[in-house]
């Protein structure tokens, strides 16, 4: 396949110039919510949301839906324009409230309300709710960023992948939800395009392909509890993969030739219903098939997330997608970010000057070669492994100017791992660059296992791997200026409710300093099932980074 790509999605479009050309209904209407026509059923069955944050505010979200499962993906919700109001307090009891308002949710949008609250102090707490008639959300709570440039003396961040409804229960959700982190990133796959076929949550509905279908799915998952749990304790600074449209999609082109044709709308009704369901800003106001995504967000002096989009701008998998040894990968004319994003993310390191530079994104950045023979590496075209020039000049760059803690944070690949990012990948002596985070998912793959060394077969011959497990989870961060807390947080099991959580690994990076530091190890906590061999582990990692199991 040969990529659809054109230089007009390669365009970051500035919020200025969007706003000029934005529907009603994304704009905050402050006019007073008297006069909304009050709903006969509850319409915040699907909860809450805050996300991006600034020093002055942050986006409030919902969408009215009280019947989230209607079939014509409308959520049981009128032909007609809806006034939401809202509020943001101080304090969870709400006597202390310092901005209020009211939105207008239309159907063009599926009732969702996005409100760009402003006027805040930095660096604080705040709790939101929603009101439409006698109806009234539950409550989140968000925060403010440090003023720009401001000295931070801890930040407490996790970050989450993969939750695909059919393969277990959000369990984790919960657990992170009760850590109450200061941020949360959402590193995509967010939701699963599947049609409904497994597991005692099965999916409602068949393949998603149409607005309605999307608008459906997203609806299904936020009827989650644990799931609105996560979404009320923090903001979210969230950016998609490619389950949220098509299973190892690139750009325009589609996982399955035979379904080429139709992709381009198939890509629009995506990327508008998941703007609809995510605490996005205007500037994320998508345009037919194209939504900016890619962003970065600081954090006072401490650190800058730089919050990448690895799908929408690639160029298409060499050598047809998989595990393969390909030379064509390693053209230099090729980019996983697109040109563009990747200039982008240059530009950020040469600006930096936090102490932590964080990449929230979805492939994995380091070399996994499942090929012990060293005369033929074999390798993801998926991931940064399929783009090596495009990884080469990121990695570069962090070298060239000077970034001083570059970490990469990544999702995708059901598992929790770390690695080290060597600044030529086929030579360990040439240093280490950068550490890499790996989350493993929230259920997707289903019930894991876990191996007491924390080691995969192919760590045997890529020194950068550092550990693995294939349990479930999340990743939980403390970030102080002389360090960066690494906590792999895990659940036994997801195909019942209930599992505890405990803390697998724990990583350190020092300011300063390459390298990763192991500080704890408990494979103990682990429900000890019997121990795959490494033909089995190797196949379910190649069947879940695939997609096989999606559903």
């Amino acid at each position: 396949m040969t990529s659809l790509g054109t230089d007009r999605r390669t365009l970051l479009r500035g919020s200025a110039a969007l706003t000029a050309f934005l529907p009603a209904s994304v704009l905050v209407d402050a006019r007073p919510s008297a006069a909304a026509t009050p709903l006969r059923r509850d319409p915040f069955t699907i909860g809450v949301a805050s996300g991006d944050p600034a020093p002055d505010g942050f986006v409030i979200w919902t969408r009215l839906a009280p019947d989230p499962l209607a079939e014509d993906g409308r959520g049981g919700m009128p032909a007609k324009d809806v006034q939401v109001g809202w509020q943001v307090a101080t304090d969870e009891a709400f006597t202390d409230v310092v901005r209020a308002g009211s939105s207008r949710a239309v159907p063009a949008w599926g009732h969702s309300v996005h409100v760009e609250v402003t006027g805040l102090e930095p660096g604080r707490e705040y709790f939101y709710r929603f009101r439409q008639g006698g109806w009234r959300s539950p409550a989140g709570r968000a925060l403010t960023t440090p003023a720009y440039g401001a000295a931070v003396t801890s930040l407490a961040m996790a970050f989450v992948s993969c939750a695909n409804w059919q393969a277990g229960w959000f369990t984790a959700y919960r657990h992170l939800a009760d850590e109450r982190p200061d941020v949360i990133l959402h590193l995509g796959d967010y939701q699963y395009e599947g049609p409904g076929n497994s597991f005692d949550r099965a999916h409602v509905g068949g393949e998603t392909v149409t607005l309605a279908d999307y608008r459906r799915r997203h609806a299904q998952y936020r009827t989650d509890p644990d799931l609105q749990a996560a979404h009320a304790a923090a903001p979210w600074l969230a950016v998609w993969d490619d389950h949220e449209v098509d299973n190892n999609y690139a750009d325009e082109v589609s996982e399955k030739p035979a379904e080429q044709a139709g992709f381009p709308a198939r890509r629009a009704a995506a990327y508008r219903a998941y703007y609809e369901n995510m605490p996005l800003r205007r500037a994320s106001v998508p345009s037919g098939p194209d939504l900016q995504l890619y962003r970065r967000v600081p954090w006072g002096s401490l650190a800058t997330f730089h919050m990448l989009d690895t799908r929408q701008y690639r160029d298409d998998q060499a050598c047809g997608d998989g595990y393969k040894n390909c030379p064509d990968a390693a053209a230099p004319g090729r980019s996983l970010p697109g040109w563009q994003q990747e200039q982008w993310l240059l530009d950020g390191f040469r600006d930096s000057t936090a102490t932590w530079d964080l990449l929230g994104q979805q492939v994995f950045f380091g070399r996994r070669d499942n090929n012990p023979d060293p005369a033929a590496t074999v390798v993801s075209m998926d991931a940064w492994d399929g783009y090596a020039a495009s990884r080469d000049r990121v990695v570069g760059g962090m070298v060239e100017h000077g970034v001083r803690n570059p970490v990469v944070l990544t999702g995708d690949v059901h598992a929790h791992w770390a690695s080290e990012v060597f600044r030529d990948q086929d030579d360990p002596d040439s240093g280490i660059v950068a550490s890499e985070f790996v989350t493993s998912s929230i259920t997707s793959g289903g019930d894991g296992y876990d191996q007491a060394d924390g080691q995969h077969p192919w760590a045997a011959w890529n020194p950068n791997l550092r550990f693995w497990t294939n349990l479930r989870g999340y990743v939980s961060t403390t970030i102080t200026p002389s360090e960066m807390t690494v906590d792999y947080r895990c659940v036994n099991y997801v195909t019942s409710t209930g599992a505890p959580v405990f803390t697998r690994a724990q990583y350190v990076l020092e300011d300063g300093a390459r390298g990763m530091q192991q500080t704890s190890s408990d494979p103990l906590m682990a429900v000890r099932r019997q121990a795959p061999s490494d033909a089995r582990i190797i196949a379910d990692t190649l069947r879940e980074e695939t997609g096989d199991e999606q559903g």
